[in-house]
């Protein structure tokens, strides 16, 4: 169905107010489905936000309330919010006493724990992190478990952020919505 069927559909006569409810309550949905998946790391939950914000604007058109700024902001805030979440492993060892290495390792960890979700995503930097500090930085074991717990941790607070930014992302939606003119 086109975008002009659907705005007609959802803005026509015949409708009336029940287009714009549907709209909203599509809209509530990808917005609460957005921030389980900031909650629970299976889903994407920064890009689901994103997809709702679209999809209410698309839905009820320049009447949704939201400019197109909102996108950049929010679109700014998704991909910041994975940086984070993707370097917060690294940082985290790097920040409990690990070489360069291990921060590769923790890196390269986290993107292949990826493909092993959920426990990918804490196993992953854990693992990359103890074998590059033991294997390239030739540390002991001690020293080279200390720099995995390291990226656990900073892969935790990552996992944090992501939720704050989640929640800011829908703030931000609903702000723009009802009080930015």
């Amino acid at each position: 169905m086109g975008l002009r069927v659907w705005h007609s559909i959802m803005t026509s006569p015949v409708w009336g107010n029940v287009g714009v409810g549907i709209a909203w309550l599509i809209t509530i949905c990808l917005l609460v489905a957005g921030a389980l998946g900031c909650l629970v790391p299976v889903l994407p939950g920064q890009l689901i936000l994103l997809i709702a914000a679209v999809g209410h604007r698309l839905m009820l058109g320049p009447g949704s309330g939201l400019k197109w700024w909102s996108f950049v902001v929010l679109g700014g805030l998704m991909v910041l919010s994975q940086s984070l979440e993707i370097a917060s492993g690294a940082a985290g060892t790097r920040w409990f006493g690990g070489t360069r290495w291990g921060a590769a390792g923790a890196l390269l960890g986290t993107l292949v724990g990826l493909f092993f979700l959920p426990f990918g995503l804490l196993v992953g930097p854990l693992l990359g992190a103890i074998l590059f500090e033991l294997a390239l930085a030739r540390k002991e074991t001690k020293p080279a478990v200390i720099s995995g717990v390291g990226s656990v941790v900073g892969t935790l607070a990552g996992m944090g952020v992501k939720i704050a930014i989640g929640a800011l992302m829908i703030l931000w939606f609903f702000l723009d919505v009802f009080l930015i003119r």
